[in-house]
């Protein structure tokens, strides 16, 4: 079975896009503010695009708050660029009972274990919920960005939720670290003073130290 390329699939998309008048819309979840930038800096010429903080497992409240500050603080820059898209943004209530509640039994996973992959779809779940309740046309995910993620345990995931949805929403898919990605969030993170968090966000993960600098 031939390895499906997320990233070519990404740019196919994306440039059936330029061809389009009206330009579909896109919810794309967020993690954080330098995964999300490089993120939100290909998609928001192409797409209607809002940004979804919606990350339940940032167990610690002022983490949290700190996160999404960030956020909104990047795309307040990136709205402030002439002649790109625009981005909006979307906030869920802090709720990290939620994150417990899934994690429930899997405490003691290791990191890019099962939880995670739990924690994923949670995730990805409020996203495709939140698309199809808004009229989006697409959900995505900044978590792809991350050398510590699996891009394609998270493609699958919403591939998987797309089609549940029985054609109210598409899944957009990417593997945004491919093209230097990484690379130019870190570049990026720097130009910005954006803060670069050093665990994914659980108490789980903070506790292991192996969560790495991207959530």
């Amino acid at each position: 079975m031939n390895k499906i390329d997320y990233n070519k699939e990404f740019n196919r998309i994306i440039s059936a896009q330029n061809a389009s008048i009206h330009p579909k819309r896109l919810l794309l979840h967020a993690c954080c503010a330098p995964c999300s930038s490089i993120c939100m800096d290909r998609v928001r010429d192409h797409f209607e695009t809002t940004v979804y903080f919606f990350n339940p497992n940032i167990t610690i409240k002022s983490e949290y708050q700190y996160r999404m500050d960030e956020l909104k603080r990047l795309v307040d820059i990136y709205n402030d660029m002439p002649d790109r898209g625009h981005i909006n943004i979307m906030e869920s209530e802090y709720n990290p009972e939620v994150f417990f509640d899934m994690a429930r039994g899997y405490e003691n996973c290791p990191e890019r274990g099962d939880r995670c992959s739990l924690c994923y779809k949670l995730r990805l779940k409020a996203t495709a919920d939140a698309a199809v309740a808004g009229g989006y046309d697409y959900f995505a995910t900044a978590l792809t960005l991350s050398p510590l993620k699996d891009a394609e345990r998270l493609n699958t995931i919403g591939y998987s939720l797309a089609e549940e949805s029985n054609g109210a929403v598409m899944w957009l898919p990417s593997d945004f670290k491919k093209e230097d990605g990484y690379k130019k969030s870190i570049e990026l993170s720097k130009e910005y003073n954006l803060y670069r968090q050093n665990y994914c966000g659980c108490v789980y993960s903070k506790r292991s130290e192996t969560g790495g600098a991207n959530s």
